[in-house]
């Protein structure tokens, strides 16, 4: 295992000598995007999302990393997971349960799980999976980023940001069919039909079915993004993204180690022997339907300032059988729990942005100042739960197989209800943002947000949540050493959250529900960006210090109550670098290490001096390479080999229960491809080595097995 990461460094290391910037931009606006293919594929140099404002990246105090449409279709990507696996420091905690609320995949980053919830900066919920389909690039922008987005749907560690694809002036568009292990079907279309010179619409699709390597399991999923912009005048233009999707799935249980005994189990080798067991059948099944809709105006005010408003509705539901196994504390058997689960995820967002580009004296200002208006509405009605039986993973065996079944699970479910509940939330923000650059080569970002939230919630005796009020500031220094080359970057960025209500015992007799504070987030970082030899390197290198401060702790007057007071600290340093030493030939790489710890607790709940077991590995790898002959007979013919490496991750890690690890990974993959002008030949290999690994969160979870993928893709 460590020669593969030996390999994998040696490879990465070209990476940190050379890498390129961008000749492609982020594309936040309607208009077409143009790719010089011989050069960087791999970056977009300008984002409109990250700030809220466009800025290139070498002028931006925080760090972010795109992945790219291009770079997507090299490595014949199929789903998000495989997609996040090209950003430094991410790595994935929980594969996708579909339940209501947050059934969809939970990642790590800088420490903190996120999920990813936004769409060209705005909320987009799924309880299900993402189909790549529609990307153009993939933001992963890092650190606490309250000041801008807000708390409701983002981490302490910062967000994922999907950038759609958008409509274009020339008609084109290009349908692909995919075909793998594991019973792999996939077909998809991309086409933009210009219908006159102010108005576009195109449209991506995707069908995709794909069993489990395990004994049992499926994917079922259909997807349809329609867009179209409208060109009313020089100053107004209308854009409209729309998303309709459906996931049918059979997913496997996770394993859950006990949260509450000693850990019975010291060692994955029992994992292991039931690596292809899933413990679920076919039948049962979740569905998730979902739709997001965005609309945005944009009205150009004068050459100085542009208005920007947007709505964005989106809606998820949750159907169908969810279970897991949970375990007896007695080193070899589990207890299924099963449950018919029925919601709904409902969000609506409002937003009016002013975006302006102004000088007052010498000193050039960016700024944007927005209002925000967000709702949700969590809504639920599902069955109880009831014991599905016993796995004993020492006999591989199942009590509860013969009841695997809808009629057989619904007989067990029959009585047995959740009371229906319906938990609401409202923010209303006011923020602005301001880049001045004081001379060609510094600049600095200032950043003030204010957010007042509300909520209601059945899920204690009072309905009405307070009114809190949270302020969250943003600063940030750049000065580039070289102009556009090279820069030295620093950031204050803060995070928040707000806290639904919960029990306090005032004095140990007084147990009452009560509301708390806002939890805060404060990171310092700073770094080098560089962008050199003729826009062939690009890379970013930063040292970070996130304190999460007021967090909920367990009351050690009554562990059924909670008290504030709790501190967590998150530091470390990430290496992102993509290349492009020549032509043909695309780097991209990443290195991270993470040091998080508990450093305020109650005692007695186990977790003070520990790492957090949503912080992932502490050291994350990332590395692709492709090369494409750019003339000669073979023109066109490309070769690609990367993988990802993680170091140990402690999934269960508790004073009062014990440490349980998973080991560390290296998994590899390669492709080839010929592609032209009028098609696209492809073969991948997932896991080349066929390696056995597990991910998890307090969970083990066996990760997929090695996998073959063919494509043909028809260009017009």
């Amino acid at each position: 295992m460590k020669k593969h990461l030996n390999y994998l460094l040696l490879l990465s290391l070209p990476s940190m000598l050379i890498a390129q910037e961008v000749k492609k931009d982020s594309v936040n606006t309607i208009e077409e995007v143009k790719i010089n293919l011989n050069w960087q594929k791999y970056k977009r140099e300008k984002s409109a999302t990250v700030s809220k404002m466009p800025l290139r990246d070498i002028e931006n105090p925080q760090v972010y990393t795109t992945i790219t449409n291009e770079l997507l279709k090299e490595q014949v990507v199929t789903n998000f997971n495989d997609a996040l696996k090209n950003a430094t420091g991410v790595t994935r905690l929980w594969e996708s349960t579909g339940r209501g609320g947050d059934g969809a995949e939970f990642y790590t980053m800088r420490g903190f799980s996120v999920q990813p919830t936004m769409i060209n900066g705005l909320p987009g919920i799924n309880n299900g999976s993402i189909d790549p389909i529609n990307v153009d690039n993939i933001e992963v922008i890092k650190g606490p980023s309250g000041t801008l987005f807000g708390s409701s749907l983002i981490s302490y560690g910062g967000l994922i940001n999907i950038v759609t694809k958008k409509p274009f002036s020339n008609f084109g568009g290009e349908v692909s069919y995919n075909s793998g292990t594991y019973g792999m079907d996939r077909v998809t279309a991309d086409v933009n039909i210009p219908l006159n010179n102010d108005v576009s619409i195109r449209m991506n699709s995707a069908y995709q079915k794909e069993n489990s390597f395990q004994d049992a399991g499926f994917t079922k999923s259909f997807f349809f993004a329609p867009s179209l912009s409208y060109k009313v005048s020089d100053k107004l233009t209308f854009l409209i993204n729309s998303e309709f999707s459906n996931r049918n799935a059979a997913n496997a249980p996770m394993l859950f180690l006990s949260r509450f005994s000693p850990l019975t189990f010291n060692s994955i080798t029992l994992f292991e022997q039931n690596y292809k067991k899933s413990y679920t059948s076919n039948e049962l099944t979740i569905s998730n339907p979902s739709f997001n809709l965005q609309t945005q105006m944009l009205y150009k005010l004068s050459n100085n300032w542009t208005s920007q408003t947007v709505l964005s509705r989106s809606q998820s539901k949750t159907d169908g059988y969810y279970s897991y196994l949970f375990d007896d504390s007695n080193g070899d058997t589990f207890t299924r729990y099963i449950s018919k689960r029925n919601g709904e995820t409902l969000a609506t967002d409002l937003q009016q942005n002013f975006i302006g580009d102004f000088k007052i004296g010498n000193f050039r200002n960016r700024m944007v100042v927005g209002l925000d208006f967000y709702q949700s509405n969590i809504l639920n009605g599902s069955s109880g739960w009831v014991n599905g039986g016993t796995v004993s993973l020492l006999n591989q065996s199942d009590s509860g197989q013969a009841n695997l079944t809808q009629a057989g699970v619904d007989n067990l479910l029959a009585g047995t209800n959740e009371p229906n509940t319906n938990a609401e939330t409202q923010v209303v923000s006011a923020y602005v943002s301001n880049v001045i650059n004081f001379t060609d080569q510094l600049s600095v970002m200032a950043s003030l947000r204010v957010d007042e939230f509300k909520g209601k919630t059945s899920y204690y005796a009072t309905d009405e949540v307070k009114s809190q009020v949270a302020l969250s500031p943003k600063f940030g220094l750049v000065y580039q050493i070289i102009e556009n080359k090279v820069s030295v970057f620093g950031n204050y960025m803060n995070g928040f959250k707000n806290i639904e209500p919960g029990l306090v015992n005032v004095d140990g007799t007084n147990t009452r529900v009560a509301t708390f504070d806002p939890e805060h987030a404060n990171q310092y970082e700073f770094g080098l960006k560089t962008n050199l030899y003729k826009e062939m390197v690009s890379a970013s290198l930063s040292y970070y210090d996130i304190t999460v401060k007021n967090r909920l702790m367990a009351d050690p007057n009554n562990p059924n109550a909670s008290i504030q007071g709790g501190e967590v600290e998150s530091k470390g340093v990430e290496l992102s670098v993509t290349v492009n030493p020549t032509k043909g030939l695309n780097i991209i790489t990443g290195f991270s290490t993470n040091k998080s710890e508990v450093t305020k607790d109650a005692p007695a709940a186990g977790y003070l001096g520990l790492r957090p077991e949503e912080a992932g590995p502490e050291t994350l790898v990332n590395f692709w390479a492709n090369y494409t002959l750019s003339h000669g007979k073979w023109k066109g013919l490309g070769f690609g080999f990367g993988g990802n490496y993680a170091s140990e991750h402690k999934t269960l890690n508790r004073a009062v229960i014990g440490t349980f690890v998973l080991p560390d990974y290296t998994v590899l993959n390669t492709a080839v491809s010929y592609n032209n002008d009028k098609f696209n030949l492809t073969l991948k290999v997932n896991n080349l080595l066929n390696e056995k690994y597990f991910t998890g969160w307090s969970t083990v979870t066996p990760q997929r097995l090695r996998s073959i993928t063919a494509g043909l893709t028809f260009k017009f």
